[in-house]
């Protein structure tokens, strides 16, 4: 008995490790948020309009669905992967009375149907945005606006880049806008 438990430990462990490194695998960028003056300025960028539908991958704290369906008035949905940034997600849209017109999915943005999508906003990594471009191609119907935050998709011609000097914390950004043909 003393065997199993001294490897029951070491195989709990590594059991762990494996679940969390699958989890980071899976992960499309890290949570970073993205200053309220660059969301606004993204949903800006993107011509969204009241009424329209916008998803946001890989939407973190669900600040960019918050301001898409409160001040622009759209049908706003975010893909989130790390459960708890989706429950305090959720929360917040329930808090402000927006769970009627705001939602955050928590799954894979490489497994969601965009099809309906008017505008997306993206702030994933490069090599992120290599995996979604071929599932974007496919699914976005033609005048599909999309806003990438800092890192550009490669292949892709941005139809209008936008340099933001300074977001109020001291940091420079980039916006591409992009349509699809």
């Amino acid at each position: 008995m003393r065997l199993q438990t001294k490897l029951a430990l070491p195989l709990a462990a590594v059991f762990a490790y494996a679940v969390f490194a699958q989890e980071e695998k899976d992960r499309l960028a890290p949570y970073y948020p993205t200053p309220e003056t660059v969301v606004d300025k993204m949903l800006q960028l993107g011509e969204l309009k009241a009424g329209e539908t916008m998803f946001d991958l890989g939407s973190g704290d669900g600040r960019i669905v918050v301001m898409a369906a409160r001040k622009y008035k759209a049908k706003a949905t975010g893909v989130e992967f790390d459960g708890d940034l989706v429950k305090l997600s959720q929360e917040r849209l329930k808090t402000l009375g927006l769970d009627k017109t705001a939602k955050i999915i928590h799954g894979d943005a490489l497994a969601q149907d965009y099809s309906a999508a008017n505008l997306l906003t993206v702030y994933l990594l490069p090599s992120s945005n290599d995996k979604v471009r071929p599932m974007l191609e496919k699914q976005l119907k033609k005048g599909t606006r999309i806003v990438c935050h800092d890192f550009e998709i490669a292949g892709w011609v941005p139809e209008k880049t936008v340099s933001i000097d300074d977001d109020g914390e001291g940091r420079a950004h980039t916006l591409y806008l992009y349509r699809r043909p």
